[in-house]
């Protein structure tokens, strides 16, 4: 901001104002520069993440209420902690050659 300033004083101090130039019409146009504030990137996003809220909340609820009404395709098998662990250590549980390096 001050880099502009700088700029249009130096452009204005190399041309005579001319008789159709208003009473103060560069102190205006300074006052309006510095008017607006700079841009805050953070806000922004802060923004954008509050309106994002709303919308995965439904998102989340119906996708709830979904795997509740909705029938499995089979009948529950037992706990289900049992089920991923097992499915996690499926590989591990595999003979594997014994000069195996991975």
């Amino acid at each position: 901001m001050d880099k502009l300033q700088r700029k249009l004083i130096a452009v204005a101090r190399a041309h005579a104002p001319g008789s159709e130039v208003p009473y103060a019409f560069e102190k205006r146009i300074m006052a309006r520069l510095s008017e607006h504030p700079a841009l805050d990137h953070w806000a922004l996003w802060a923004q954008a993440l509050w309106r994002a809220v709303a919308p995965c909340v439904a998102i989340m609820l119906l996708l709830g209420v979904w795997s509740l009404f909705t029938p499995s395709a089979k009948a529950p098998s037992g706990d289900l902690s049992q089920e991923i662990e097992n499915t996690l250590l499926a590989a591990v549980d595999q003979d594997q050659p014994a000069d195996s390096t991975w």
